[in-house]
């Protein structure tokens, strides 16, 4: 077996182990050259392949920033392992430990301190680790190489068709509109030199790129396939819920005025704009313990839970 950087000529072998070894997160040709080949931080040495007989039969990605990401930077001392697998056909025989075993030393000499699976934006194909679709993943990861669990995000999904505001959210929107002046409408592009800054002062560079390609799709040619709304506090923008065809979110709020409910009256508005529309499903990848409860009042159900790994390279 030999242990070698990705070839373009590899592309079909890989992309077959890929759809049996992750089952649960195929991708097609298109997806992998534009998330993989196109992404600027993408480096064929940091594409391992494991071949035998010619064959491509395991893989991992590794991914470092060669491009900054917005004021975030070159986040020099970080680097991400975002897909991995070996065929069925080819388990037990040591090549995903001996895959590992290499990108984990190129990462180290290349100066990298750490390494997570696998949060890397903006082209990561699930936020971790799904131990319930990947049975003994984690523990291989935790025991072989000591690799230690972060966090647990959960992705969501919620059926839309017949979808209903409940009576006490149009009630909680009505105290305060009359007691708060609060607005609930769509985006206009007045407001960009307020939201933009607002959306990376509050919830950090990931959130603005993600939310400047909506924008984008939004005031471009796009605009029935996406809603955006916004939240307009006494005249002041204090929040915003976006969604891109059947993907949901992000959406946020000022943290000062969480405790008025207007997070909830910004979820059920979008979900109602999405049911009119007649989009019949809408899901996230990823959120924590705490705000799927919010997601669970408006009828969210759990889809899948990960697990997110780092690990030490010093």
């Amino acid at each position: 077996m030999e242990i070698r950087p990705y070839r373009g000529t590899d592309e079909a072998q890989l992309l077959a182990v890929w759809h049996r070894a992750m089952t649960h997160d195929r991708i097609d040709q298109a997806v992998f050259r534009t998330k993989v080949l196109l992404d600027p931080n993408f480096r064929p040495e940091n594409l391992l392949v494991a071949v035998e007989a010619d064959q491509v039969v395991g893989f991992v990605l590794a991914i470092t920033r060669q491009v900054p990401l917005y004021l975030q930077g070159l986040e020099p001392q970080k680097s991400w392992i975002t897909a991995f697998g070996v065929h069925p056909d080819f388990r037990h025989r040591g090549i995903g430990t001996a895959l590992f075993k290499r990108v984990l030393e190129r990462l180290k000499l290349d100066g990298r301190k750490t390494v997570e699976i696998s949060p890397y934006v903006p082209n990561y194909f699930a936020p971790g680790v799904d131990s319930d679709k990947y049975t003994g993943t984690v523990g291989f990861l935790q025991n072989v190489f000591g690799f230690e669990i972060i966090e647990k995000p959960i992705s969501m999904g919620i059926n839309l068709t017949n979808f209903q505001i409940p009576a006490e959210i149009l009630e909680l929107e009505q105290r305060r509109v009359r007691e708060d002046d609060l607005i609930i409408r769509s985006v206009i592009g007045a407001d960009l030199p307020e939201l933009m800054p607002f959306i990376h002062e509050n919830f950090g560079w990931d959130w603005y790129r993600h939310l400047q390609e909506y924008l984008v799709e939004y005031f471009g040619d796009s605009e029935r396939q996406i809603c955006f709304l916004v939240a307009v506090l006494k005249g002041k923008i204090v929040g915003f819920c976006g969604q891109r065809r059947e993907r949901f979110g992000p959406f946020g709020v000022d943290a000062s005025v969480r405790n008025l409910g207007i997070g909830r009256i910004l979820l059920f508005r979008c979900l109602a704009e999405m049911s009119a529309r007649q989009f019949y499903y809408t899901y996230f990848m990823w959120t924590e313990e705490n705000a799927a409860r919010l997601y669970t009042f408006a009828g969210f159900q759990k889809r899948r839970e990960f697990a997110v790994l780092s690990k030490d390279l010093q």
